[in-house]
């Protein structure tokens, strides 16, 4: 679910399980007296990924035109849109899954340098057979560690494991089989992977479709945990306007282009967004960006 681009686009060689990206050299985020917590570097303010005049055909069909976003470290951009606006082509582009025209680079402001973009990214689901035997340990060790899962747990290992799913609120699902989990308790999981390491840009592809109100809102919560503590940029792809919304830093409507980006009040309350969803959507009264 990671995938690390090299500044001249192409991104490292791996394989796939599922249709998911596991890196073939997975990061040894669990040497010997190398392993900590998810490094606790704030937002700086000047690491931004920036998407310039992207351009995606398929055939004779434009996707995508002209489409460009600056997104700051520390930062939460949710990406709305009706079905076939181009959401998913533009998750797709980021993780180079397809071919596009135009620029996606990880920038320095501050010291005017071009960086390896390393992005997280949790689907809206995971092909695993409901009765496999595949429990949440064997899962995040599998993704992130080269230990092969079918030899006896290490014990430091495992504790390494449930420290870490402990920042997802999810330390007492390791040894729960993978299909028992519910949607929440899958998504918590599939973060803890994203973010092993940290990346520069976590993406999420609707990741609370099917799950209950206080599941989602949990799921927030974390997000917003992770863009105030962490030097990285989010990008979320959700139906979810009135929730995101809540936690958005910056919203913006997609339909083949930008059609409009800004708070949330701005957008939902703009002809662009009545024009695409035919009515004017109206939010309680907070601060975008959550409390």
């Amino acid at each position: 679910m990671k995938k690390e681009m090299k500044p001249d686009g192409r991104g490292t060689q791996g394989i796939r399980i599922k249709g998911n990206f596991v890196e073939e050299e997975k990061q040894a985020v669990y040497k010997k007296n190398v392993y900590k917590k998810l490094l606790k570097i704030k937002p700086c303010g000047f690491h931004r990924v920036v998407i310039d005049k992207l351009r995606v055909k398929a055939g004779t069909t434009t996707i995508l035109e002209n489409v460009s976003l600056s997104i700051a470290c520390g930062a939460l951009t949710v990406i709305i849109g009706k079905n076939g606006a181009g959401k998913s082509t533009l998750i797709k582009s980021i993780l180079k899954e397809v071919s596009y025209e135009g620029l996606i680079e990880f920038r320095d402001l501050k010291d005017n340098t071009i960086g390896n973009l390393r992005v997280g990214y949790v689907p809206q689901h995971l092909n695993i057979e409901k009765n496999a035997p595949v429990s949440v340990y064997d899962l995040v060790a599998a993704y992130t560690t080269n230990v092969p899962v079918f030899l006896r747990k290490s014990r430091k290992l495992y504790e390494e494991i449930r420290e870490r799913l402990s920042l997802f609120d999810g330390e007492t699902l390791i040894d729960k089989q993978v299909g028992d989990l519910s949607g929440g308790e899958l998504q918590r999981v599939l973060l803890t992977i994203a973010c092993t390491p940290v990346p520069n840009l976590l993406i999420l592809d609707e990741p609370v479709s099917g799950i209950d109100r206080n599941g989602r809102k949990l799921f927030y919560k974390i997000l917003n945990e992770l863009k105030q503590q962490y030097d990285m940029s989010i990008i979320l792809v959700s139906h979810d306007l009135e929730l995101t919304a809540e936690y958005a830093d910056s919203v913006v409507l997609l339909d083949r282009t930008v059609l409009k980006e800004g708070k949330a009040k701005e957008v939902m309350a703009s002809e662009e967004f009545r024009e695409v969803f035919g009515y004017l959507g109206t939010l309680p009264e907070h601060k975008g960006g959550g409390e």
